[in-house]
């Protein structure tokens, strides 16, 4: 039988931890054991008040990096209209080589094509970034389901 990465670090999760200083088994009672999964991204159970997906790339693009920008628009456009509208969700393309886009990709930390999602909730960023999505733009349908999956997930409605 064949273990997914997300099935061996919840077997590793599982593994009591032992404080670096005494030894003793750590406490692990915080922010992870009030967290849901939601396929590769873990999150707080608290829905997202808003939604940010953020493609970020270079002037220079390949067709994947294009690929993933299109078919994210699609994604949010299709399957979250009314959340666009009320401004619960956002997608956004940021050209990082732009300088009047250097504070944001610093925030984000991105460094060339990637795709974020930020979940804000209580007015706080929860960024992550999503390197699943590149696995799936050869098959259209299963990207704008798993991105759709993701969103719903923060948003609470899963």
């Amino acid at each position: 039988m064949i273990l997914g990465i997300a099935g061996i670090l919840g077997v590793l999760s599982a593994i009591p931890k032992k404080d670096a200083q005494n030894g003793q088994e750590a406490n692990l009672n915080n922010a992870a054991s009030r967290q849901k999964d939601t396929g590769n991204m873990s999150i707080a159970a608290e829905p997202a008040q808003k939604v940010e997906v953020f493609l970020f790339h270079r002037t220079q693009r390949c067709t994947t990096c294009i690929a993933i920008g299109k078919l994210s628009g699609q994604t949010v456009e299709e399957r979250f209209g009314p959340e666009v509208l009320a401004g619960k969700v956002v997608f956004r393309e940021v050209n990082i080589d732009q300088p009047q886009n250097k504070a944001l990709a610093e925030k984000f930390q991105a460094g060339g094509s990637s795709l974020f999602i930020n979940a804000v909730r209580e007015g706080s960023d929860n960024i992550q970034e999503d390197a699943e999505v590149w696995r799936l733009t050869n098959d259209p349908q299963a990207f704008k389901n798993y991105l759709a999956g993701k969103i719903n997930g923060l948003l609470g409605k899963q």
